[in-house]
């Protein structure tokens, strides 16, 4: 049976990014991502419904999200889905998370991301970076 699991993400940045370091020296960045819909309901109101993800970033695009990005920073992750579980006081719990692949950073250099460039519709200066090193899941210190 195929599958296939890539997830493309546009929201903005609920807190600062965490760079650390895992022993192996290979550079993980922590990020939270708040992605709005907008839809209407069976009584034709209009309600804006925001869902909160954990994305993970890898080797050099996490330290281009410490670099660059804080919190409100808008920004494009596409990825894949992974699910994490772990048992604590004697719980099982999990929780689905998005391994990082590729990240744009969208909005300007100034202020904390924006709405988009102004100008004349032509490519963005803001640094993108597409992750094709990441380490195995297993390597994932959580």
């Amino acid at each position: 049976m195929a599958s296939y699991n890539r997830v493309i993400l546009v929201g903005n940045l609920t807190r600062d990014p965490e760079l650390r370091y895992i022993p192996s020296g290979t550079a993980v960045t922590e990020l939270g991502l708040a992605v709005n819909d907008r839809r209407k309901t069976s009584s034709g109101e209009w309600v804006d419904e925001t869902t909160f993800v954990d994305v993970t970033c890898w080797a050099r695009t996490a330290e281009v999200a410490s670099e660059y990005l804080n919190k409100g920073s808008s920004v494009l992750i596409e990825g894949r889905l992974k699910l994490d579980t772990w048992e604590k006081d004697g719980k099982k719990n999990s929780k689905l998370r998005v391994i990082c692949d590729r990240m744009q950073m969208l909005g300007g250099r100034g202020g904390s991301g924006g709405g988009g460039g102004g100008g004349g519709g032509g490519r963005s200066s803001a640094p993108q970076h597409d992750e094709s090193e990441a380490p195995p899941d297993d390597d994932i210190p959580f």
